[in-house]
């Protein structure tokens, strides 16, 4: 499943690149960035690296990590497949038993089976790289320098990877291209068509144009709908992530010499919004999926409502 899924990983490489600030190497030694200027958590990950010409960001340092560890993990727990499993194995049965009938529930089997390896995906490399930004070190390990109130971290090397809005924006947009490709196959190019714009129910005469001409009308506010999904997608997911790295932050430095103790409680609310905004995420992937294919199983959102 993730050998498929780790594509997601690999197409952020590119996006991440883009807007970032080339990270300069001072007199002192130190890396220094713009984002130095600003308090909190940057809005954009900051270049740690150059390999080749080409620029690593700390938010891919993190996302790679997160892929690897996912991928081993799931070599671990498979390797050698037992009737009574335990450990690894019976941790990632459970894991994806769960998550499979759980979509079987919402967009019925026929869907599931044919898209459950990319939904599944999205949702344990989500919750990952959610839980993995909240280790300590993230965000706190990197270069710096020292000031009146200690040091200070001004280019970390780690940073959350849901934290970087390129990140997110990758995997809508990938999402957005698979989402395409299944409703050709579901439906075909004219299925396609009149799933948007085509009149629904039956009528006649004078009711039957205007309906026409209703539907039409709804078919192209869908399609603006639809190509803004990846900016919604991707926007919720990050302004979620960054806006909760942002509070740990501004926690540990309220109360001076207090920094470990008061971010704690906030630590599991955390831990539930990264679970909570992994199956959003995949949630609404699902759902949209559905939507323009639900003509194979008209019963299933009925049944499950």
């Amino acid at each position: 499943m993730f050998f498929g899924g780790m594509l997601l990983v690999g197409v952020t490489t590119a996006a991440q690149a883009q807007d970032v600030h080339p990270a300069t190497l001072g007199t002192a030694g130190q890396h220094t960035t713009a984002a130095e200027s600003h308090e909190g958590l940057s809005q954009q990950a900051i270049e740690v690296w150059r390999i080749f010409g080409f620029p690593i960001t700390n938010s891919m340092v993190v996302s790679w990590i997160t892929a690897i560890g996912l991928i081993v993990f799931a070599r671990i727990a498979s390797r050698k497949m037992k009737d009574v499993p335990g450990g690894a194995q019976n941790l990632w049965e459970w894991l994806v038993e769960s998550l499979y009938d759980f979509l079987r529930g919402i967009i019925g089997g026929h869907l599931v089976e044919r898209t459950f390896w990319f939904f599944a995906t999205l949702f344990i490399f989500i919750l990952a790289a959610n839980w993995v930004g909240l280790i300590p070190g993230v965000g706190t390990i990197g270069w710096g320098q020292q000031t009146s109130h200690g040091f200070k971290i001004s280019q970390p090397l780690f940073r959350g990877a849901n934290a970087d809005v390129n990140l997110t924006l990758a995997m809508a947009l990938v999402f957005f291209a698979s989402w395409f490709i299944w409703a050709l196959r579901e439906v075909g190019p004219i299925g396609f068509i009149k799933e948007l714009f085509a009149a629904k129910g039956e009528s006649t005469g004078a009711l039957r144009v205007l309906l026409a001409v209703v539907f039409f009308a709804v078919g192209c506010l869908e399609t603006v709908s639809i190509l803004f999904r990846p900016v919604s997608l991707s926007f919720r997911l990050y302004g979620n992530t960054f806006a909760g790295e942002n509070m740990l932050e501004t926690m540990g430095k309220l109360v001076p010499g207090y920094g470990w103790l008061l971010p704690v409680p906030f630590y599991f609310m955390e831990l539930l919004v990264g679970l909570v905004q992994a199956m959003v995420f995949m949630l609404l992937t699902a759902v949209f999926t559905l939507l323009i294919c639900q003509h194979e199983e008209p019963g299933a959102v009925a049944e499950h409502a």
